[in-house]
């Protein structure tokens, strides 16, 4: 099914319903949302574009990027979202990958400049033509939206979804993530380009409201103040965000009153982030796990399973990613492909109805990434026998050190309990004589001597794990979503 079916559905159903703000400002309800969504879609096909055709959206979030992506959609096209920070090159590089017809860009003299040669234009309006008059029929297996990751290592390669990938998606939200109501509303502090973006299809199915910052990005005071007005907000964040909502609130005396439900994922939320958020916002917070190659849709730990404090493997639940979700089967792997048993480290694969189609013409990339009915997700972890899924780490950011395996992660959920620790991320450095040896770069409130975090190690972790050199900095690099660059972090180790 096409997703702007949904929206044209919703828009007869409730056409006076509101559908988009900005900040606390209404902008247009249901009936408006769609016949935008339609006037785009006419306005494509009189360019001429026709099914299929891909169109990029280089864009900050902004209050006419929904009625864009469903238009692109009504008329059978293929929606392209572009991280609005990349450099111009960059975003000249996807769009040549991505074969797109059109950009639609914040900035649009800059992008002929670094290479892109089709039409760019600035203002959706220019795209608005003859109202069309319904959604055009898409199939399952129909290409809806090239997903580009984030490459922090080569190029970022386009995972091609489907109608039904979306769906899928879509639909196991309500599933395994949160109900959602007219009554609700859908923040977006997160870039609509990603997983923010991504969840607006739910909630349009759901004819909840959609708000859009005036700010258009992330900012805890402004957050606080529209979840204060608009009431029952919902929201994707990173790990990152969170904590730092956190800080916010507590600063302000803030609890954040009007926020519904909270959806973490991205990136590692550590054990103790995460207490320290539900003692004082309460029980607002889902986690997922996703890639784009599977859309926010690998496994999900309950609202149920972080509030329940008095549950004997709360702390291993936290530090979980939860279950499968229903549309996902997940295993965890060797490198023969063989399941392993509850508790044993591998890969972690999964197959089911949001994986991707595959990756836009790359058949190697393909190749390595779906094997035997799986994505590969490169991610390794571990199932308990109740099948809560523990992440470790990506394969690549495994450090071996005198032929002993040692996970990234839990080295620094046990840095992190160190009081003035603010943030940690460890890396393998080459050794001589060991192969390698665990850095642990450190952010610290206030001073902090390294016996105090070997002995913080020590007091949770095997002695072969504990960091043989520290390096302590004002803050982690991190990309625009959030992760930390370990890549960067080797980087300056090599340089010195």
């Amino acid at each position: 099914m096409n997703p702007a079916e949904w929206l044209h559905r919703t828009a007869h159903a409730r056409p006076a319903d509101p559908a988009i703000y900005c900040g606390e400002a209404l902008v247009c309800d249901y009936a408006g949302f769609d016949r935008q969504a339609r006037e785009i879609a006419g306005g494509l096909q009189a360019r001429g574009l026709v099914v299929g055709d891909r169109v990029a959206v280089f864009l900050p979030n902004r209050v006419d990027y929904l009625p864009l992506l469903f238009g692109i959609w009504a008329m059978g096209g293929v929606a392209v979202p572009v991280n609005a920070k990349l450099h111009p090159r960059e975003v000249a590089w996807i769009v040549e990958n991505a074969g797109a017809r059109l950009v639609v860009a914040q900035d649009p003299e800059a992008l002929p400049n670094a290479g892109v040669s089709v039409p760019v234009i600035a203002s959706v309006a220019d795209l608005q033509g003859a109202p069309q008059d319904a959604p055009v029929a898409m199939a399952a297996r129909d290409p809806a939206w090239i997903f580009y990751t984030s490459g922090t290592t080569g190029r970022p390669k386009g995972a091609v979804l489907t109608a039904g990938n979306l769906m899928a998606m879509s639909l196991s939200y309500l599933a395994d993530v949160d109900e959602v109501r007219p009554e609700d509303a859908a923040l977006y502090a997160a870039p609509l380009s990603h997983g923010a973006g991504l969840y607006a299809l739910v909630h349009v199915l759901k004819g909840a409201r959609h708000v859009v910052p005036e700010s258009g990005g992330f900012d805890p005071a402004e957050i606080f103040a529209l979840a204060a007005h608009h009431r029952n907000i919902s929201m994707f964040a990173a790990p990152t965000m969170v904590k730092r909502m956190t800080a916010v609130a507590k600063a302000g005396g803030s609890r954040g009153a009007g926020v519904k439900t909270i959806v973490y994922g991205g990136g590692p939320m550590y054990v103790a982030d995460i207490k320290e958020a539900l003692a004082l916002f309460g029980p607002v917070f889902v986690q997922i796990y996703g890639q784009g190659e599977a859309p926010m849709t690998i496994t999900a730990l309950s609202r149920g399973d972080i509030a329940d404090t008095a549950h004997p493997d709360w702390d291993a639940r936290l530090g979980s990613v939860g279950r499968a979700h229903s549309v996902a089967e997940v295993a965890v792997v060797d490198e023969a492909g063989t399941p392993l048993l509850p508790g044993e480290v591998g890969e972690i694969v999964v197959r089911g109805a949001a994986v991707m189609q595959g990756y836009l013409g790359n058949p190697e990339a393909n190749a390595k990434a779906l094997r035997g009915g799986w994505l590969w997700t490169g991610d390794m972890g571990r199932l308990s026998p109740e099948g809560y899924l523990t992440l470790h780490d990506r394969a690549k950011d495994l450090v071996v050190s005198g032929g002993s395996n040692i996970y990234p992660r839990e080295v620094e959920e046990a840095l992190l309990e160190h009081p003035r620790v603010a943030e940690v991320s460890v890396v393998g450095a080459p050794d001589p004589e060991w192969g390698e040896v665990v850095v642990a770069f450190v952010v610290c409130d206030g001073a902090v001597h390294e016996a105090e975090l070997d002995a913080a190690c020590a007091a949770r972790i095997a002695r072969f794990k504990t960091p043989k050199r520290y390096v302590f900095v004002n803050e982690l690099p991190k990309n625009n979503y959030g992760k930390v660059l370990k890549t960067e972090l080797r980087a300056r180790l090599a340089a010195r």
